[in-house]
């Protein structure tokens, strides 16, 4: 397709593991010609397990449709080389420590000076300045640093890890094609590039909404598993079926509080959770123990209560929604072997078929 909204940018793409190179799968699901710039033997993401033949499987999902160019940066030529691409690009992507680029003579101030279209993304824990600026870190640290994990991390005991990639999707990727499009919007009105800082902890505090309104009305934040959204209200929380499965109740408005309890014949001296949240909890919690997950699907599904069964991976893979929506038709190579591409939220109208990765 030449008709998509990205269609003849050029992105030299430096990023390694996930933040970066998702956020460029995104931009080359919508058209860009994405360039990968890896070191001699690959990056590290290549060997990580699961693979798919000799290709870690994340990788092959990270990386479809791009083109792969093995390069020493440290090499005699190697800034010459770059600097071509780079001239001729429209969007760079990197997420070293503040300060490597530069050294190698690649930095933006250099590359922005020659290239003043160029649109620099550079993507790292903490951000180009501050005191942490330097720090290494992981999606687990910038969590953990922001107050966020604090809000839901289990008991001490048994403290429990995010399920997900927070920090390096929601804080790294989704930022830097929200503000890459904006900067792109900018250049077609001005003629000028851009210079984007994308600080991957620095959005782990709009994950924490909910606390910091509490914070700022308050003065104090919840506490662990305290608040309206984990675990502080009987309207918004997991609870155990007769079969050891788990129903997942999210029926904070009143109106799906009360056709809930009505699907589960919930005593009227427990529904008013205002008065005494953990009985109206602890009686919620009896009346969903009295029978199996899948007895109460067809039950709350009729209920229209926001409240459903906690699917496994698997059984969501197969599940008839998803799989008329087509979430599952892309596909990507790796060693020739098909895989379920990549989910990114691009639309199908602007998505194209980008197979294997392509390398040079």
């Amino acid at each position: 397709m030449n008709d998509q909204p990205l269609s003849g940018l050029t992105v030299i793409d430096f990023s390694t593991l996930l933040p970066g190179p998702l956020a460029t799968l995104m931009l080359a699901e919508a058209g860009a010609t994405v360039i990968k710039i890896e070191r001699p033997g690959g990056e590290d993401m290549r060997f990580f397990p699961p693979k798919s033949g000799d290709v870690g499987t994340l990788y092959a999902m990270l990386n479809r449709g791009k083109r792969c160019l093995e390069l020493d940066l440290k090499a005699a030529d190697a800034r010459a080389r770059i600097l071509e691409l780079t001239d001729a690009a429209d969007i760079v992507v990197e997420q070293f420590r503040p300060g490597v680029m530069a050294r190698l003579g690649l930095g933006a101030d250099e590359l922005c000076a020659r290239n003043p279209r160029l649109i620099h993304c550079s993507i790292t824990g903490f951000g180009q300045s501050g005191p942490r600026a330097m720090e290494a870190g992981h999606d687990l640290n910038y969590m953990a640093l922001t107050g966020l994990l604090a809000l839901s991390r289990g008991s001490f005991d048994a403290p429990v890890l995010p399920p997900a990639q927070f920090a390096d999707i929601g804080g790294g990727s989704f930022p830097a094609v929200i503000n890459i499009l904006l900067a792109l919007l900018q250049r077609d009105r001005t003629g000028k590039g851009s210079r984007l800082d994308i600080a991957m902890c620095d959005a782990m505090f709009t994950f924490a909404l909910f606390a910091q309104a509490q914070l700022t009305t308050l003065g104090h934040a919840p506490k662990n598993g305290a608040d309206l959204l984990t675990g502080a209200s009987p309207r918004y929380r997991l609870y155990p079926a007769a079969d050891g499965h788990l129903i997942a109740v999210g029926a904070l408005e009143d109106k799906f509080w009360q056709a809930l309890c009505d699907a589960v014949e919930l005593p009227d001296l427990h529904r008013d959770d205002r008065r005494d949240s953990e009985a109206c909890a602890a009686a919620m919690a009896e009346r969903i123990a009295s029978r199996t997950a899948a007895e109460w699907v067809p039950v709350l599904a009729g209920a229209d209560c926001c409240a459903t069964p906690l699917a496994t991976l698997e059984d969501a893979f197969r599940d008839p929604h998803f799989l008329e929506r087509g979430l599952f038709d892309f596909t990507a190579d790796a060693d020739d072997t098909p895989i379920p591409a990549t989910i990114v939220p691009i639309d199908r109208a602007f998505r194209g078929r980008a197979g294997a990765i392509d390398p040079d």
